[in-house]
């Protein structure tokens, strides 16, 4: 899995808010994920790469045992497998009542160049993980381990996050207002309209600010449109 610099540069520049808006246009409306907030981490942080699921199931005792963290198929394993650059994705159902990362193992993901961590579950020793400096959206924080609440099942599946389809390798954003999917398909149009969309609402901001009034100006009309674009060439 590689991902151009560029591009994670270029996104690092378009708001969730802006690419929410452009997916809408082109018809794409479940994009967003409900539960993920960031931790102090990630705050007025900005995050973008391809997105590499993480999936876990209802616990069933059989199976969410501490042994189970020594499994070939297990949390650790996905990690080491993680490429640089990645935002971890990871599928927990919204449940909540058990922490399935800490400090040791977002430590671990900083080391291997993970760009971010994503769920909608919820993440336990949340000071250390504060303390890696790794950025975090996740849906609350929990003392008791994975096992309590989640069975860690595979990697690298379609997932369900916050309500949203992911595949690997569709594309994250997250930040402030939280975290959105990018469905790989149309990564060009968004890397296309999105840095423009930006530049026009910051002119449309500037005029707000001298008193500009809204009808005719948000959204622009043929005149407002041809005002800005002679304004900025």
């Amino acid at each position: 899995m590689s991902f151009d610099p560029a591009v994670a540069a270029t996104l690092r520049g378009v708001s969730t808010a802006t690419i929410t808006t452009i997916l809408l246009k082109q018809g794409v409306r479940r994009t967003w994920m409900h539960g993920p907030r960031p931790l102090p981490s990630a705050a007025g942080k900005r995050i973008a790469g391809p997105a590499f699921t993480l999936r876990f199931i209802p616990a069933r005792e059989d199976l969410a045992t501490p042994e189970s963290w020594s499994s070939p198929k297990s949390t650790r394993a996905a990690i080491e497998d993680m490429p640089d650059g990645v935002v971890a994705v990871v599928d927990a159902m919204g449940l909540a009542g058990a922490g399935i990362f800490g400090d040791i193992l977002c430590a671990r993901m900083v080391q291997r160049g993970v760009a971010g961590l994503v769920t909608d579950g919820a993440v336990r020793d949340v000071a250390g993980v504060i303390g890696t400096g790794l950025p975090v959206w996740s849906a609350g924080v929990a003392a008791p381990a994975s096992v309590a609440a989640v069975t860690f099942v595979d990697w690298q599946q379609p997932v369900g996050c916050g309500g949203i389809a992911v595949i690997p390798d569709d594309v994250i954003v997250a930040d402030d207002d939280g975290a959105v999917v990018i469905p790989k398909a149309m990564l060009a149009e968004v890397l296309k309209a999105g840095p423009e969309q930006e530049r026009l609402e910051a002119w449309i901001f500037r005029e707000v600010q001298k008193g500009a009034r809204l009808p005719g100006l948000y959204p622009p009309d043929a005149a407002t449109k041809a005002r800005y674009e002679a304004e900025n060439g």
